[in-house]
């Protein structure tokens, strides 16, 4: 019985003894960062809402993307995408809409982010004033793009 316990000690000494050593590798791989693929862009997503506080019809799959057409696709011709989803937010009044919703994605490069920002004020107000909304929601992040 001696022998057996000395054996497992010894042999956990060892694998302790070669755990110890191959830590700090290990830990370096996990702190060490991917390398940077792409150049800096800045990606910016409009939420869209499609019930009209007015009581009036939704705003349509064609009249939405009627409207990406004519306002959106002139000022950032280089690509874009839209997924259609389903959303939620209180409106002025403090009631809770549910409504069928667009995400509009937008990548420009960092150094346009000036002038994109214009146009993408322009964008919001147009829907928001052509299809009675209150709001267009934004969100802007930085990314690294490659394509």
């Amino acid at each position: 019985m001696t022998k057996h316990l000395t054996r497992t000690r010894a042999g956990l000494a060892a694998a302790g003894v070669v755990l110890a050593a191959a830590a700090p590798t290990a830990y370096a791989s996990l702190t060490e960062e991917a390398p940077k693929r792409g150049n800096p862009y800045v990606e910016t997503r409009l939420l869209f809402g499609t019930a009209r506080p007015d009581g009036g019809p939704a705003v349509t799959d064609r009249q939405f993307m009627a409207f990406v057409d004519h306002e959106v696709t002139p000022d950032f011709p280089d690509g874009l995408t839209v997924q259609s989803g389903r959303g939620q937010w209180r409106d002025a009044h403090g009631t809770i809409e549910k409504e069928r919703s667009y995400e509009l994605i937008l990548l420009y490069p960092v150094a346009q982010e000036d002038a994109s920002d214009r146009k993408i004020e322009e964008i919001r107000r147009a829907y928001e004033k052509v299809f009675g909304q209150e709001s267009v929601g934004r969100v802007d992040e930085r990314a690294q793009v490659d394509f």
